[in-house]
């Protein structure tokens, strides 16, 4: 089994696209699949419980199919950083204990499984802990999604430099365009990609395209054909 943490240089770098998009690639090599969200703000009320649509476009692209609960056993409601959301819902969140939730789904037999993180790198968990220590505690090698805009050179090198630092794998990145007008010039655009290739010292696993005119259900499954699964799957 192969197990990743994904993670992104931003909140809205578009972590689930990519994350959905491999997923789907992996489904359609045959490949058993897991996504994992193992905290999410941002969700709705629903009959059936909170409900948020990262996750659900995870569970959408898990088989076999497990129940929303393994998916997300931390949802909150109020679209806000997940230690202020956990505070206001009077739930303590910590490493220990979020890492033994999330070992536990690693243990299904799965060909493929991604615990996809939330905002940034740096986001705390708590007021002592970032959601980050979740991938050096379980080991798990980390794929970097870049929202490509203007600034992101600098917020991608920052991101990876802090993987590194925390003693994490950076093992694979994917570019994921969020502004049309970044790619406009295309000797440019392949320059600032050029760039990140060489500075972020990892493989680039796709480039997905601004996908803004396909159906927001079908993003991951336009977007697989721009994305290849890590070395190793």
């Amino acid at each position: 089994m192969s197990a990743y943490f994904v993670t992104g240089t931003d909140t809205d770098a578009g972590k689930t696209l990519v994350a959905a998009g491999l997923l789907a690639l992996a489904r359609a090599r045959g490949l058993t699949t897991l996504g994992l969200k193992p905290v999410a703000s941002g969700c709705a009320n629903t009959p059936d419980g909170l409900r948020n649509d990262d996750a659900l476009a995870l569970l959408a692209r898990s088989v076999p199919a497990v129940s929303y609960d393994t998916i997300n056993p931390f949802a909150f409601e109020p679209a806000i950083a997940p230690h202020l959301a956990a505070r206001r819902a009077g739930v303590q969140l910590d490493l220990a204990g979020l890492s033994e939730q999330v070992a536990a789904r690693l243990q299904a037999p799965r060909d493929f499984t991604l615990v996809e993180g939330a905002g940034g790198w740096r986001v705390p968990l708590n007021d002592s802990e970032d959601l980050a220590g979740l991938a050096t505690r379980l080991d798990l090698p980390v794929i970097l999604v870049v929202g490509l805009k203007l600034g992101c050179l600098n917020h991608a090198r920052l991101t990876a430099e802090a993987i590194r630092a925390d003693g994490a794998r950076l093992v694979g990145w994917v570019g994921n365009l969020l502004d049309a007008d970044f790619a406009r010039d295309e000797s440019l655009y392949a320059d600032n990609l050029a760039t990140l290739q060489r500075t972020l010292d990892a493989p680039c696993l796709g480039v997905v395209p601004r996908l803004s005119r396909v159906a927001p259900a079908r993003r991951p499954e336009a977007a697989l054909t721009h994305l290849e699964l890590p070395h190793g799957n």
